[in-house]
């Protein structure tokens, strides 16, 4: 049986009279990799604050590898494995890997003695457990030195050093070249490959398609629909069901209402 790392049963979350959720229903299991996508404002941004332990919602049931979970927060979202890399990736630039990798979980000895040089090492490890095999970078080099899909590998081995289960990364090939999108991929894969889950948010559709294993689709604060890339077949029929969410005919209109 598979091991589902967590589900989201009805959530809704509403601010006022503004609804951002409207009973969403999501589950993440096992060494999976999840494409979350949907137009701005589909409440992708609200529903990974939720994952995040950031905002709580308004009802609905979180279960925890099949436990319900109560008072969901920040605390209980890391404690279950969670761990969410948002877009601008959370990284001191003039700081060095290693430093970003344990910054707030440094490795320390006796009498609180910073172990620098064991830091080194398991920052080399995490590296190359992702498929880091850079000659010219290495856990000293300074992270404004990489390139962008670099980086997110950084933030990447940071989440798995936190002993996240489940890693969520919002937008992480935003602005990259394809070069740099295929070094992500292939520090998502490395991580599938692992055992660990993979949230995957992106606009770019083809991009989403080709990493993931399964797609829910948000539409307005709901499920529009979850499915398997074996049922879609192609990135372009992914496309052509969000143009017609966004651009609905007269006909799906009429089912709609029917």
């Amino acid at each position: 049986m598979t091991d589902r790392i967590i589900e989201l049963r009805d959530i809704r979350k509403s601010y006022g009279q503004v609804y951002a959720l409207g009973g969403v229903d999501l589950h993440v299991d096992q060494g999976e990799v999840v494409g979350l996508v949907g137009d701005n404002g589909a409440g992708k941004s609200t529903l990974i604050k939720i994952l995040a332990g950031a905002v709580r919602p308004t009802s609905g049931e979180i279960l925890v590898r099949g436990r319900p979970v109560h008072g969901w927060d920040a605390a209980q979202s890391r404690a279950a494995g969670i761990e969410t890399v948002f877009q601008d990736r959370a990284l001191a630039v003039q700081q060095s890997i290693t430093w970003n990798i344990f910054m707030g979980r440094e490795i320390t000895g006796p009498f609180g003695f910073l172990r620098a040089g064991k830091q080194r090492e398991e920052a080399s490890r995490l590296m190359r457990e992702i498929g880091f095999t850079s000659k010219v970078f290495g856990p000293d080099s300074i992270v404004g030195q990489l390139s962008g899909g670099e980086r997110q590998g950084v933030a990447i081995a940071r989440a798995i050093y936190n002993r996240s289960d489940l890693i969520i990364l919002d937008e992480p090939t935003t602005a990259l070249s394809l070069t740099e999108t295929a070094k992500v991929f292939h520090f998502v894969e490395q991580a599938r490959a692992a055992g660990r889950s993979i949230l995957f948010i992106g606009h770019n559709i083809h991009h989403v398609y080709d990493i993931s294993d399964r797609f829910v689709v948000l539409d307005r604060g709901r499920v529009a629909s979850q499915i398997t890339k074996a049922e879609l077949g192609s990135a372009d029929a992914l496309v052509r069901f969000m143009e017609e969410l966004a651009h609905p005919s007269p006909k799906t209109e009429k089912a709609g209402k029917a």
